[in-house]
């Protein structure tokens, strides 16, 4: 089998360019727009990155309110708003498709901390210590 029969193993250069061109546009609309909803006032959103399937019509975006708190209310705020979202996001980019968009916490944040902390550990640093 050659190399070019193999299926790529992760997401296109043009699906992690999409990516980056939804997530900043995100970032803006978060940053410049009001979305009228308890859960999101006065809320400020990081959106870490986006996914966009390969035919470009469906988006995932990994977004945390600063400091994490009520991350779970803030997603399902999103969520409820999406139609809104899209909306504002096909003002903002120049697609063929404007993605539908689906919101989930990005969970990087606790898994580097769980590394962080690991690593911190008096056993580890002991055996750090030896080499």
């Amino acid at each position: 089998m050659s190399d070019r029969s193999k299926k790529p193993s992760g997401p296109s250069q043009r699906q992690l360019r999409m990516g980056e061109v939804v997530r900043h546009a995100l970032a803006e609309i978060f940053r410049e727009t009001e979305i009228r909803d308890d859960d999101l006032v006065g809320t400020f959103i990081t959106v870490t990155e986006v996914r966009v399937s390969p035919d470009g019509r469906n988006a995932v975006a990994y977004v945390m309110p600063l400091g994490g708190e009520k991350a779970d209310v803030v997603i399902a705020a999103l969520n409820r708003h999406t139609k809104f979202l899209r909306g504002e996001l096909g003002h903002k980019v120049d697609l063929k498709f404007t993605p539908a968009l689906d919101f989930k916490i990005d969970r990087s944040f606790d898994e580097s901390q769980k590394i962080e902390q690991a690593l911190k550990s008096p056993a580890v640093a002991r055996d750090l210590e030896r080499d």
